[in-house]
């Protein structure tokens, strides 16, 4: 096949390349930036979509921000593809960010403490103390476990996962509310103003180039043609 890779690419290097694409994740923004500037749409509705795409990489649903953004941007009238492409707001290097601006704002919503500790880190913590990374590692043991419950005499056991929805995940998705839409509103008034210049520009552009093609173009019943 013609576009067929010459070299089959390995686990390692897919998982790699998703963490951190070829040129560099600076590269892979202006790639994204270019495209969603010339998405053939107004500043307006590009703009809209790239709110939804933005807000929902704030969401703790992963493996579904492209759904959520495509949801979003249908009901705010937004440009659905911008929405997708925004999606990469939230890419490796933003994560814990996004994460601890979500979990902060969700445990100060429920009145809980949040601080270095709840990762694990800091002076005097219990050797018992089961942060945010214990409760991942419990929830995922848990599911393993489950599955295996389902083909052996084993019981199940749901404690991990109640664990982790009580204090990772709800919080944090009642948390990422406030800074999603902040975030994402801050890019929607950064994004129009510039989207239209770039429209404009491009506009330009296309009518100097249009109009030195109609110089060059000899008209009918022109005698010198």
């Amino acid at each position: 096949m013609v576009f067929k890779r010459r070299e089959r690419r390995s686990i390692g290097e897919i998982v790699g390349r998703s963490l951190y694409p070829r040129g560099g994740w600076v590269r892979a923004f202006e790639y994204v930036g270019h495209r969603v500037r010339r998405l053939p749409d107004t500043p307006e509705k590009i703009s809209r979509g790239i709110w939804a795409g933005v807000f929902a990489a704030f969401t703790p649903f992963y493996g579904l921000h492209f759904v959520i953004a495509a949801v979003i941007a249908k009901l705010m009238r937004g440009n659905i593809l911008a929405s997708l492409m925004a999606t990469f707001f939230g890419f490796p290097p933003t994560y814990i960010p996004i994460a601890i601006a979500s979990l902060g704002t969700g445990y100060w919503m429920l009145g809980l403490p949040f601080n270095a500790a709840t990762f694990g880190f800091g002076k005097d913590i219990p050797a018992d103390f089961c942060g945010i990374g214990c409760r991942f590692a419990d929830a995922f043991a848990d599911i393993t476990h489950n599955i295996k419950a389902i083909f052996t005499h084993e019981r199940a056991d749901w404690h991990g996962l109640q664990s982790f929805y009580e204090e990772v995940f709800f919080p944090y998705m009642i948390g990422s509310v406030i800074p999603g839409v902040i975030a994402a509103t801050v890019c929607y008034m950064i994004a129009v103003p510039v989207i239209r210049g770039h429209q404009t520009r491009r506009q330009k552009v296309l009518r100097a180039k249009l109009g030195q093609l109609n110089k060059k173009t000899p008209q009918v019943g022109d005698d010198s043609a």
